[in-house]
């Protein structure tokens, strides 16, 4: 027998942070969470069809808006909508509407030493109730049921589609690209300083990947008969609090008017 069988390995690899690994999986994992399909549960159940007109009316009256004070009625409007949700979507919407706004407000910082300060306070609050009425809508509402209002809007079926397809294999590659990394970091021994150069690697089988998924797709649907067509077989039934909404559009719109005429 070989005297270096004989011989006890005392290797001990050298420990180091696994940060960028770590970073990257939380990453993902955030991302995933928002596309998984989950049940939405809030204490108003409105209409999807319903939801997404009063976010387009909410959204266009507040951009043609010339009164501020028409403005701060649309953000508090919005704060009370914000209330019926629950505590993580609250926070989830204060905090992406906050972001944006603060670096929108940044960006309008020198024309309030020019003069035009109300003008910037303006623009920042509609940004605010924008962002905020479009994230609203998506935490919400079920992905499904802004595919059927889209098709009820006669839509493009291409443009449904592309948009069906993109959120399902968003949520596709995200786990398989989840599990390569799970497998990187299990199969890191040691000090490496071209764990940065693996995940590119990771990138790359990821493309590949893709790519013989969507041959894959392709040839399922073409044996299916699919031609490109969406059809919606599930009817909306409209509800109290779809009415109770649609009065709310409608007081919305009277007030536009009336201070827009200030």
């Amino acid at each position: 027998m070989p005297e270096w069988l004989l011989e006890k390995d005392n290797y001990t690899p050298l420990k180091e942070k696994n940060s960028f690994i770590d970073k990257s999986i939380i990453s993902l994992l955030n991302v995933l969470t928002r596309f998984r399909g989950k049940t939405k549960q809030n204490k108003f159940t409105i209409n999807a069809a319903v939801k997404l007109i009063s976010t387009l009316i909410l959204i266009v009256f507040v951009s043609l808006a010339k009164n501020l004070t028409f403005v701060i009625i649309a953000n508090v409007f919005i704060l009370v909508v914000i209330n019926f949700l629950s505590i993580n979507e609250i926070k989830h919407i204060l905090k992406v509407s906050l972001i944006v706004t603060a670096f929108s407000f940044i960006l309008l910082l020198p024309s309030i030493f020019f003069g035009y300060g109300s003008n910037a306070v303006m623009i920042t609050l509609k940004i605010l109730v924008s962002v905020a009425s479009v994230n609203i809508l998506a935490c919400t509402t079920q992905w499904n049921d802004l595919i059927m209002t889209l098709k009820l809007f006669k839509v493009p079926d291409v443009f449904i589609f592309v948009l069906d397809i993109t959120i399902k294999y968003i949520l596709v590659l995200g786990e398989f690209s989840l599990n390569m990394i799970y497998a990187l970091k299990l199969r890191s021994v040691g000090k490496s300083k071209n764990k940065s150069t693996a995940l590119s690697g990771v990138l790359g089988t990821m493309f590949i990947k893709s790519k013989e998924m969507s041959e894959e797709m392709y040839g399922a649907m073409e044996c299916r008969g699919f031609t490109g067509e969406y059809k919606v077989y599930k009817k909306f039934k409209m509800k109290l609090q779809d009415y109770v909404c649609i009065i709310a559009n409608a007081v919305f719109i009277i007030i536009y008017f009336y201070f827009d005429r200030l």
